[in-house]
Formats: C-alpha cells, structure tokens, sequence
C-alpha cells in the first residue's frame, strides 16, 4: 500500500505542478461548424498538432500556452462578437489562426482599439499586406499570388479560355484584382466573370452561363461548400471544363465533399506537399501527427506553421508576455526557419511567406504536386 500511496501521490503532485503552471491565453475565433468546417479544424488540428508538443515540454519558458476557441459557424458579425470576447472578457493577449477576409476585417477594429495582434490568419487578402497593418502577422502567402500562379500556368500550356467565378465578398474582390492583374500581364481576356452571391449562390444561372461560354478552364474563388456544390452542377449539365479553386480549399474535407467528382479538380497551395519531406518542417509534423495517429493535409500544415510563428514570437517576448512585447518580438523577427521555409518580419513588412503552387486531386483522393 505504501508504494501504491507514493505512486498515486507523485501523480497527484506532478499533476498539480502542471496546473500551476502560468498560462498564455490566445484567442480564437473561427467557423468550426458551418460551411468551412472541414478545412478550419483541419487547421486547428495543425495548430494543436504543435501547441501540444510545445506545452508537453513545459510550455514556453515554463509556461502553458491555452487556446481558447470560439466558433464563429462562419458567420461574420459572430466573428466580431467572438473577438470582442476573447479580447475583453477571456483576457487574451493575442488572436491566432481566425478565418475568412470578411472577417478579419471585422476584427480590424478591435485589434487597434485594443492594441491586440493577431498571427496567421488563415486569409490571403491583399488588404492584410499593403498597407501594414500594425497588428496582423501573415504566415501564409496573398491570394492574389495564388491566382497569379494559377493563370501564369495556364498561359504557359496554352489554355487560355478561363472563365472566373468569384463569391460577392472581400474574398472575392480581392481574387478578382488579382486575376484582373495576372490576364492583364498575360494578354488574356476571360470568356466570362461571373459574382456569385456568398451564402446562397445561385447554380441555375451561374452553370447556364459557363456552358454558354465553354471555357477550358473555371477558376473558382469561393468556399468549400459552394465549389463543391458548383463542380456537382457543372458536370451534371455536361461540362468537362477543368476546375480550380484556391488554397482555402485545401483540405481533405473538401476533397470528401466533391465525392466522385474530386479527381482532376486543381487546388492552389501556399505550403509544401505534406508528403514532401525534404522539408524540415513537414518531417516534424508527420511525426507529431504520426503519434497523435493523424493523417497530415495541406490545412493541417498552415496551422502548424502559424503555431510555430506564436510559439517564437511568444519566446522571443519573454516571461509574462504582453500584447505589446509579443508585436515588438515579432517586428524584431528578421528571419526564423520554420523548417525549409524562412519568414521574416519587420515594422515595415508583415508579408510573411511568399509561396505558392499547384496540386490536383488524384483517383486515389489525395492531392499532388
């Protein structure tokens, strides 16, 4: 019994020690049910994949980061709501990993008002590039990159009857400006551009009009939810245009949703193959989400670099870290390897990484490079 007493008690006491631990509170707010669900906690798996590892070893200088999570069901006024409670009521000292263009931008304003920075946001909006924002730290690359990628391809093998359909957004528009761009530098006109409305778009007149127009190609900037929904009406009329979509797509939960029809649709990437292990980074994470028994996805990777960007900001601000020394640490933040690809910051330059490539769904239901 005494031996038995001891264990349960080293236990006990080992537990105890952990919960004393100071926590680092970092707020989230993100459509984990609703029309993105799948790509978003395929991010916040990413995310966690590294967070856990981090706190496992003792947290950042000894203390535990805690990631509080509110589901805004991708909804943009909840998002707002959400940031607000983080910030005033759940004491956070930054915002992380937040989804969609729309709603960043309404978080905007809570961020300058209350001095708050949020990193990595799962966004490629150009309007959080230029101009720097004081409090937004990109991880990711812009859309307007990815859309450019994607046209410059296709001039170069010659396809050059694009049809665009973009959602009635922010995220739309700034598709829209960057593939404006990229036609213009190529000498392409688009057969057609279509704006589809966000929440309910409307496949009884958008598919009419890209059969009409008979495009090789249909780059489509929009959620998963309704790419998905748009590639099912497209072939059921008949259509063998080719499909792209952007790196918000990039899940595997998108990759379900298009069922039988997911062979042959092309998805943007702003981080290497998960497979491709000449990359640090993506060795590291296959082997936290090999223990954690976790297939590894292109979304699962943007999380796990957005961690790594906090948890070194978080090191570099010191013990107790504030809003405001966790900003001057990342502005301070010249180059750091994330494993194979280097991010920097500066006053003057919240970019973050500046890559982009192509994938295409295989028969077997996963995307390659």
């Amino acid at each position: 019994m005494n031996v038995l007493f001891k264990i349960a008690f080293g236990l006990l006491m080992s537990l105890l020690a952990w919960s004393s631990l100071a926590q680092i509170k970092i707020g989230q707010t993100v459509g984990v049910t609703g029309p993105v669900a799948g790509t978003v906690n395929e991010a916040v798996s990413g995310a966690k994949l590294y967070i856990d590892s981090v706190n496992a070893k003792g947290g950042v200088l000894g203390e535990r980061i805690e990631l509080i999570t509110l589901d805004d069901q991708f909804d943009v006024k909840k998002a707002a709501e959400n940031a607000r409670i983080l910030i005033e009521d759940k004491k956070v000292i930054a915002l992380f990993l937040n989804r969609g263009t729309p709603h960043t931008e309404a978080i905007m304003p809570l961020l300058a008002k209350y001095g708050v920075p949020l990193i990595a946001p799962s966004s490629g909006a150009m309007i959080l590039h230029k101009p720097v924002n004081r409090y937004i730290f990109n991880v990711r690359s812009s859309y307007q990159r990815e859309v450019e990628k994607v046209i410059d391809h296709l001039h170069t093998v010659q396809t050059e009857r694009i049809a665009l359909v973009h959602v009635d957004d922010s995220f739309g528009a700034d598709a829209l400006a960057g593939a404006e761009a990229a036609f213009a530098k190529n000498k392409i006109t688009p057969v057609i551009v279509i704006k589809a409305d966000r929440s309910k778009p409307d496949f009884a007149s958008i598919v009419p009009a890209l059969i009409k127009a008979n495009p090789q190609t249909v780059l489509w900037a929009a959620s998963g939810t309704a790419v998905s929904d748009g590639v099912k009406a497209l072939r059921a009329a008949g259509s063998n245009a080719a499909v792209v979509t952007l790196s918000n797509n990039a899940s595997e939960g998108f990759i379900k949703s298009l069922g039988p029809l997911a062979e042959g649709v092309i998805v943007t990437q702003v981080f290497p193959a998960e497979r491709a292990l000449t990359f640090a980074m993506v060795r590291e994470a296959q082997g936290l989400a090999k223990t954690a028994k976790q297939n590894l996805s292109p979304a699962m990777l943007e999380g796990f670099a957005g961690a790594k960007v906090l948890v070194e900001g978080l090191r570099r601000a010191g013990k107790n870290p504030t809003s405001e020394r966790l900003i001057a640490a990342l502005n301070g933040m010249n180059k750091f390897d994330l494993g194979g690809l280097v991010v920097g910051y500066s006053p003057q330059d919240h970019t973050g990484l500046d890559f982009a490539d192509l994938s295409i769904i295989g028969r077997d239901g996963k995307f390659r490079r």
